[in-house]
């Protein structure tokens, strides 16, 4: 099991979502969408998917988003595409984060593939969690 702090030992996908959620809107994030793919995924809960304005932009909200989790002593189990910076995805296990460029968010439309998974709001979701 992986080490966390006491108040984290418990956390949830919903929640870890959230925290991720809220991240990204600190960091300026765009058009942040969170999908609900239990038991349509095997392999995560939620996708939290953003935009950055520029490579820049979109290495700083993934450096961000591990930063953060880390202080909380939520380590992601992998992360790929920081260098080049049009896509980055950390997988955090319950949560699996997208963060892309804009036009290459256009090109693989994740929200088009998983058409199926519910939207959650992101407001209602922060406001839930209280972070």
């Amino acid at each position: 099991m992986r080490k966390l702090k006491k108040e984290h030992r418990q956390r949830e996908g919903r929640e870890l979502a959230a925290v991720c959620a809220r991240i990204a809107l600190d960091t300026k994030a765009e058009d942040l969408v969170v999908l609900d793919v239990r038991g349509l995924a095997s392999f995560t809960d939620y996708f939290v998917i953003m935009s950055g304005r520029s490579t820049r932009h979109v290495q700083g909200l993934a450096e961000a988003l591990e930063s953060e989790l880390s202080a909380k002593r939520i380590s992601g189990k992998h992360s790929e595409g920081l260098r080049e910076g049009l896509w980055v995805l950390l997988d955090f296990g319950e949560v699996v984060v997208h963060v892309f460029y804009s036009e290459t968010r256009g090109f693989y439309d994740l929200e088009g593939l998983w058409h199926d998974a519910p939207r959650i709001d992101i407001d209602t979701l922060v406001a839930e969690v209280g972070q």
